[in-house]
């Protein structure tokens, strides 16, 4: 927000220069992004586009924010004038002569080519002299014909014949605004002869307003801050309108048809107005606010936005009135009906969404509420009576409406972020007097004012230690009392607290214990966040408790780390059709309904997912073009439909793996290059079994008809727990990895529940001690049907060898003439050991009898010599 200093000055005295003045906003949180001087000559020497003699002495404060930039006016050369004659000029049409008073004692003659002074041209001495910005030889200013800001000096020259050595100013001259087209008209009762700089010039502060202080989106809420911070008393506004018409009553009816989202509508009338250029201070401090001026009643409007912050809008009342075919005129606020559409002041005609609050009358749509004005109602040149609007709006309600239109505006930025109800009678009060002085008329007594939904009033009590214990600083009552105080809080003192009503600008401050840190933060915020000291923790820490569900997913996260994957992070938001490369082109799409966004900010971020693998196959789809080799998992959580009272998502943590090229990465030592396959992921998933610990994990072969159609048939497997499933993992189907442009090699992926995983985690398991006593290792190869799964012969050899068995690996699959067509030999190593003794031939040849038995009798085994 461009806030003049000038106009700053009105609701209090500042005596900081600008930079210290930028110092003490930027720490209170209003952060100034940019100082912009406009003819004073800046504290700081840092000015760009001024030498250092022309940018005045003294610095800022350290740490105080911004470089000034702007131009310093010379005392000396740059004054007020007044134009006693425009003469024609001799050798050209579009050129005047000027007889002026500078206040020097001797006349001048100017050359000009300014088109608002044509109409004075050959009248002979002016009855009531204008006054102009004048700039005597040797002025620095900005070209006036250059884009941007290109600094000149002023030289003697001569134009046609004339002699030129001086000028009279534009705006864009003395860098108050773009505007070139005429100079400046100054009021009538500028004092010829003063400094330019002493009678209009000023500072623009640039100033970031956060969202959480929408309140001081105006030149009244900055100017509180500072007179807090400085402790300056704030010049309250004045709210008085000076009505002599009839009374408003019988010549307006309003209708609140959905308060919840217009709880408040104020009106006014004024008739017999002139709409007119407005008086040029006005148009210079809107200029500098970085508003451009229209005419004495828009301005009106745009002033009292940007120094009170409450928008309004005004309509004309002739408008209004032949619309209601000789009845009352009835102001309406409702929600559109189906196929409603409005052409608003842009001259865009706009489909209006079923939720969009519209001011209305009986004959139809009138206005954006809170965002825009439509065409047909807008002030003119011929307007001479106006109804002038004040309401508030439900921020939220606003923001959809901005976004669906995509429709910002000056109006809606300060409704999205919250306008205070108690603002809407305020404004029209300062809005339709402001018409009445510099439009003329006469203002209607009385308003008209609905208050659908009073604003409730917001009352927080506030204990005196609660403020020593967050901020760590032991500040009298009478000094929290003072800062609340001077924002416009009512304090009242009890023993051990104070209680604090909010004031009714205000929509930032909560109740309860919200509330309390509201208004601590206030506080601080006055009191000076740098003034507070650093200090130890003096609070009793709070209890300390485990995140379980936390501690296992960091835990699942290490373990894959440790088998050698990477993790990717991808987003939440995608569209149904990337999530539908995850299946052939001939299965069936995903048929659950999606939760969609209201307002997506790109076309491929539109709904929640529904999977983790698929973002995790674009990040391998990415890299998979400059490495080899890839190991990546994500862990996040899909977004069904909810079925709950709510209408909450329904939130599952899924765990994605992505493999795919070499068993191991190149290295000098060489390695296994052949490429991952099944084996390698099912290997990983047991690992991570084996360290949360997980039990009762197995792997089941799916039937063809209940195959999963992302993986290829024979190369995937379904994860159970206890039985239950819990995930899929294999290879990813050709036509899948095809879509995803992940070449020839094999991609193996999983997708498993990991909520599900993680709930079988035991809080408490077994450790075994390092053991004392040797092992015993044996080779053991049996042979077995083909279609016997290992798992069936781990399970035999598990239940045989009983509590003796330390370890069992598989280290050779065999298939070949040897053993007969049909089967195949599966070679395993046992270690047998023993906690309390080392275990004799005897014993281990025991348990290897128990073992082969076993095999013989459940699989129909054969012990391989």
């Amino acid at each position: 927000m461009k806030v003049p200093l000038s106009w700053l000055r009105d609701f209090v005295e500042i005596t900081l220069t600008p930079e210290e003045l930028a110092y003490k906003l930027t720490f209170a949180g209003l952060e100034v992004e940019d100082l912009t001087y406009v003819g004073l000559a800046p504290a700081d020497s840092r000015v760009d586009g001024l030498p250092p003699e022309k940018s005045g002495g003294g610095k800022a404060p350290a740490g105080a924010g911004p470089k000034a930039k702007g131009l310093a006016w010379d005392p000396a050369k740059l004054v007020v004038a007044a134009i006693l004659e425009v003469m024609p000029h001799p050798n050209a049409d579009r050129l005047t002569l000027l007889r002026l008073d500078d206040g020097s004692g001797r006349e001048q003659v100017v050359l000009t080519g300014a088109p608002n002074l044509f109409e004075f041209k050959g009248q002979g001495p002016l009855a009531t002299p204008l006054k102009a910005a004048y700039a005597r030889e040797g002025s620095i200013l900005y070209d006036g014909h250059k884009p941007g800001q290109a600094l000149m000096t002023l030289k003697r020259a001569k134009i046609r014949g004339v002699d030129s050595y001086s000028m009279v100013c534009s705006e864009k001259e003395l860098g108050i605004s773009e505007e070139h087209e005429g100079i400046i008209l100054l009021p009538g009762d500028a004092p010829v002869g003063k400094p330019l700089a002493e009678y209009m010039g000023d500072v623009v502060f640039e100033v970031k307003i956060n969202p959480n202080m929408a309140r001081d989106a105006n030149i009244l809420g900055l100017a509180r801050e500072v007179a807090a911070l400085t402790g300056r008393p704030l010049k309250t506004p004045d709210y008085t309108v000076h009505a002599t018409g009839p009374s408003i009553a019988g010549q307006l009816k309003l209708e609140l048809h959905n308060p919840e989202l217009n709880p408040r509508f104020t009106a006014a009338l004024i008739k017999g107005v002139t709409p007119a250029p407005s008086p040029y201070e006005v148009q210079r401090r809107l200029r500098l606010a970085g508003v451009r001026p229209i005419n004495n009643i828009v301005d009106a409007t745009n002033y009292v936005m940007l120094e009170i912050g409450q928008p309004l809008h005004a309509f004309d009342y002739d408008v209004l009135a032949r619309r209601a075919a000789g009845g009352t005129p009835t102001i309406i606020t409702r929600l559109p009906a189906a196929g409603e559409t409005l052409t608003t002041l842009d001259g865009v005609e706009r489909q209006l969404d079923a939720d969009t609050i519209l001011v209305c009358d009986t004959h139809g749509a009138l206005s954006l509420g809170g965002v825009m004005g439509g065409r047909e109602s807008e002030v003119s040149d011929t307007t001479t009576n106006v109804l002038l609007e004040g309401a508030a709006w439900e921020y939220i309600n606003i923001r959809k409406t901005v976004k669906r239109q995509n429709l910002p505006s000056e109006a809606a930025y300060r409704f999205s972020r919250g306008v205070h109800p108690a603002m809407t009678e305020r404004g029209v009060r300062r809005g339709i007097e402001y018409m009445r002085q510099w439009a003329g008329g006469a203002v209607a007594q009385g308003l008209v004012d609905e208050v659908a939904r009073p604003a409730p009033t917001v009352v927080v009590d506030l204990p005196l230690n609660e403020v020593e214990r967050v901020l760590g600083l032991p500040l009298p009552p009478a000094e929290i009392a003072r800062i609340l105080e001077a924002l416009e809080f009512k304090v009242e003192a009890e023993p051990e607290s104070l209680r604090v009503t909010v004031p009714d600008h205000r929509l930032d401050i909560g109740t309860g214990v919200v509330g309390r840190a509201d208004l601590i933060e206030e506080i601080a915020r006055i009191y000076g966040y740098e003034r507070i000291p650093e200090t130890q923790l003096a609070d009793r820490l709070p209890p300390q408790r485990g995140n379980r569900a936390l501690a296992l997913e960091e835990r699942t996260r290490d373990l894959l780390v440790t088998a050698g994957l990477q993790e990717v992070v991808t987003y939440s938001l995608t569209a149904p059709q990337r999530e539908r490369k995850l299946l052939p082109p001939s299965a069936p799409a995903d048929d659950q309904p999606y939760l969609t966004l209201e307002n997506p900010v790109v076309s491929d971020r539109v709904v929640m997912r529904h999977t983790v693998l698929a973002g995790v196959l674009d990040v391998a789809a990415l890299n998979a073009r400059h490495h080899e080799r890839l190991a990546l998992f994500e862990i996040g959580p899909i977004y069904r439909v909810g079925e709950n009272e709510e209408r909450l998502p329904d939130e599952q943590k899924r765990l994605a793996l992505v493999l795919t090229g070499p068993r191991e990465p190149a290295a000098w030592q060489g390695g296994d290059h052949t490429p991952m396959d099944f084996f390698d992921l099912k290997g990983v998933i047991e690992a991570l079994a084996g360290g949360l610990p997980l039990k009762g994990v197995s792997f089941a072969t799916p039937e063809a008809e209940a195959l999963h159609p992302s993986y290829t048939p024979g190369r995937t497997a379904r994860l159970l727990l206890d039985g239950q499933p819990a995930g899929w993992l294999g290879e990813l189907h050709p036509l899948v990895r095809a879509q995803y442009d992940l070449g020839s090699q094999a991609v193996l992926a999983a997708d498993l529940n990991l909520d599900r995983l993680l709930a079988q985690v035991d809080e408490r398991y077994k450790v075994t001690p390092v053991p004392e006593y040797p092992p015993v290792k044996e080779d053991l190869a049996v042979i077995v049907d083909e279609a016997v799964a290992a798992a069936a012969v781990r399970a035999a050899l598990v239940a045989a060898a009983g509590n003796l068995l330390a370890g069992l690996v598989l280290f050779d699959v065999y298939r070949g003439a040897q053993i007969g067509t049909g089967k195949k030999s599966l070679a395993y190593r046992l270690t047998y050991q023993a906690a309390d003794r080392t275990l004799t031939d005897a014993e281990a040849a025991k348990v290897r009898g128990r073992i082969v038995k076993r095999l013989q009798e459940e699989l129909g085994a054969t012990i391989r010599s």
